[in-house]
């Protein structure tokens, strides 16, 4: 088993700032990335992308190529095509990382050593549940923008954008940038949001968001019709998407459309943290869980951090400073650098990181999904993978079902190919709606390794240890 001083989950913009900088620490540093290119999902397929030289993805975007040659170039290892599926504590200065490797259907398991975690997995997009959003032609909008920037897709047909966040308005604009037709862009924020917001405008008039917003508001309503204060959604079709049914200031009209597109916001990716032990907590801002980490990063496991999007949504700018600063922290945790050293070099990565969260408590508080669309009701399908609705999950908390875990018992909600990534949210406010009490006294799915799909063949071929192989012996022994 190889082992190294620290070990990175994830290739996005917190990954590749932390690995760099460690390496540059002196630390063996091993960045395991899903993908099979840097990036992440902000700067997916930067190194690539085919949009170079169109005009269609701003210079936030090829910002990303900056980082992964900053990367390559600092003496870590990178193992792309590497699914982490678990980190457990071996003795009481390693963790042992399992983790896949190879293309679907080629994948080898194999476990490596690492005094240090770093977790930056970065977010994913919250789940929209609207009646018919199954149907094949509904995607969310990230999905969207990961064909156009990895790919050069978009859609033919007539194509909608529903729901709230900057990413609708980031992406009506490159396609209108790329010369694709948008049918229109159903807004879902909340009539009054503004006014809620406006306690927090003036860090968001001095931040750098304040003019890229402006920007990409004016281009996208030059060519796309708007349509504010949604309140209801649904998709028509019996096969396919046919039309999108919706309500706007007590209205009730009806677009055909081939492909609707939805994203109300994005929630840490917290699978792996919930399932490794570290503590999360409820986020009422964002409305989603998230570890607990300090100033640091550090988590409640010992050498365990998170970094960006993984430890509560910030952006891509922040995300990379957390990574640098989790790498200090991880230097000192490990005695490359004195803690007087971490400090020091803490202070400009500090101040980058106040800059970049300037306004973000704008575009929390304006673009909190609204309860309607986070907590479904009737038969609306909340639990894809076992087709799980919103009514039944409502009945069985009704009847005393108290939390997700014991849900699983009643209608196996999380037990499926995603192991709760898609209902984990819906789920908890659903029940927490029900029983009349906050989503944090009910918490959280308990999540066990392995944490992403692993084949049987898959550990079956992992090399045995001694200690395996004498607990195989033992057990054995009894019967």
């Amino acid at each position: 088993m190889r082992e190294v001083d620290v070990a990175v989950v994830g290739g996005g913009p917190a990954g590749l700032a932390a690995a760099a900088a460690c390496a540059r620490l002196g630390l063996a540093t091993v960045l395991l990335d899903e993908q099979a290119a840097l990036g992440g999902q902000i700067y997916r397929g930067v190194t690539a992308s085919p949009l170079r030289t169109a005009g269609i993805l701003d210079d936030d975007y090829w910002r990303g190529a900056e980082l992964v040659q900053a990367f390559r170039v600092s003496g870590a290892t990178y193992v792309p095509e590497a699914a982490v599926w678990a980190v457990t504590k071996r003795g009481d200065e390693l963790y042992d990382v399992g983790l896949s490797r190879g293309a679907a259907g080629a994948r080898q398991a194999q476990f490596l050593a690492a005094r240090a975690v770093i977790v930056a997995v970065g977010a994913q997009e919250r789940p929209f549940p609207i009646p018919g959003w199954t149907l094949p032609g509904v995607i969310t909008v990230g999905g969207a923008q990961v064909l156009l920037k990895t790919s050069a897709l978009a859609p033919a047909g007539r194509t909608v954008i529903a729901g709230c966040g900057p990413l609708l308005w980031l992406l009506a604009t490159q396609y209108a940038r790329a010369g694709v037709k948008v049918e229109a862009l159903l807004d879902t924020t909340p009539r009054g949001r503004y006014a809620e917001a406006a306690s927090h405008a003036l860090g968001f008039l001095t931040s750098d968001y304040f003019a890229k917003g402006l920007r990409l508001l004016r281009e996208v309503r030059a060519s796309v019709r708007i349509v504010e204060h949604v309140t209801a959604l649904a998709v028509e079709g019996r096969d396919a998407v046919e039309g999108v049914r919706y309500e706007a200031n007590g209205v009730a009209s009806t677009l055909p459309a081939d492909m609707l597109l939805l994203h109300q916001g994005v929630v840490p990716s917290v699978n792996l943290t919930v399932a490794m032990g570290c503590d999360h907590r409820w986020n009422d801002m964002q409305a989603c869980f998230e570890p607990v980490q300090d100033a640091w990063g550090g988590t409640s496991l010992a050498n365990v951090f998170v970094a960006g999007d993984a430890g509560g949504v910030v952006g891509a700018e922040a995300s990379e400073v957390r990574g640098r600063l989790a790498a200090l922290a991880v230097a000192n945790a490990l005695g490359r650098i004195d803690a007087r050293t971490r400090d020091a070099e803490a202070l400009e990565p500090r101040r980058a990181l106040a800059r970049a969260l300037r306004g973000r408590r704008f575009f929390d508080t304006l673009y909190r999904p609204p309860d309607a669309f986070r907590r479904p009701q009737g038969d609306t399908i909340v639990c894809r993978c076992e087709e799980v609705t919103a009514a039944q999950v409502a009945d069985a908390a009704r009847r005393g079902c108290p939390g997700p875990n014991q849900m699983k018992a009643f209608l196996r909600c999380g037990m499926g190919p995603c192991q709760g990534r898609f209902c984990g949210l819906t789920v908890t406010e659903l029940i927490a709606r029900e029983r009349g009490v906050s989503p944090a006294a009910v918490g959280y799915y308990r999540l066990r390794f392995p944490v992403t799909p692993l084949a049987l063949g898959e550990l079956a071929a992992l090399p045995s240890t001694p200690e395996a192989e004498a607990a195989v012996v033992r057990t054995s022994g009894t019967h």
